[in-house]
């Protein structure tokens, strides 16, 4: 397993639909492409969409393929994993897709204010013990606000219960605009093509008998977003 990941990892650099970027290059720096995606990376003006967390790519490519008048980038730190997307993407001459393989912290060094169209966020880790580090605390959303445009909607797709609570507290907490929420997607009116698209995880998540939540939201641009009452 150990000599598959590497084979993969080496094999990366050879696909143009992806892109690296170490926290050495972008700590306090914008990166090379920041601004300049659609012109530079996609060489197209349509709307940009972005899947943090994105792992083998699966979400990504399949809103690729829903989508062809928007293009979409995976972000993940995990080059093994990304080269799946990557490879079927590439292999199948998609030109709307791309990957970016770079730590979620420094997301915000990649992209300029209203660049980016909407946010999936799908199974992250759900951090029980760590707040901080989920992809839907204040300091991730926070984040996300400096480049999502003006009302650009973040999904989040996840299997935690804990995870969802957690998330509708702070969008509750800092009175930001919920759009949809269920705790059972595939049994409400919510599922749409766009959002049941099934990664493998999510297969065996259903399969053991789990409810998917979903949430859409708003993020206010122009506010700061802050932790919930904890109480």
């Amino acid at each position: 397993m150990a000599k598959k990941k590497l084979q993969r990892f080496a094999e990366i650099p050879k696909f143009n639909n992806v892109v690296q970027a170490g926290v050495d290059e972008v700590l306090n720096n914008e990166h090379r492409l920041c601004g300049k995606w659609g012109e530079f990376f996609f060489c197209s003006p349509n709307p940009i969409v972005i899947e943090l967390g994105c792992g083998k790519g699966e979400y990504t490519v399949g809103l690729a393929n829903l989508f062809p008048e928007r293009n979409f980038l995976g972000v993940d730190i995990k080059g093994s994993r990304i080269w799946s997307g990557a490879r079927h993407a590439y292999e199948n001459k998609m030109q709307n897709v791309g990957f970016l393989r770079t730590r979620i912290e420094m997301i915000s060094s990649f992209f300029e204010r209203e660049e980016i169209d909407q946010i999936w966020l799908t199974f992250p880790d759900p951090q029980l013990k760590k707040a901080r580090k989920r992809l839907t605390s204040p300091a991730f959303l926070n984040r996300y606000r400096r480049f999502l445009r003006s009302g650009g909607p973040v999904h989040l797709k996840t299997d935690s219960l804990e995870l969802h609570n957690y998330t509708l507290s702070v969008i509750r907490a800092n009175g930001l605009e919920l759009l949809e929420a269920t705790t059972d997607l595939y049994s409400s009116v919510h599922a749409r093509e766009e959002n049941s698209i099934k990664t493998y995880y999510e297969t065996r998540y259903l399969e053991q008998g789990k409810s998917i939540c979903y949430l859409k939201f708003k993020v206010d641009c122009l506010k700061e977003i802050e932790d919930p009452d904890e109480n």
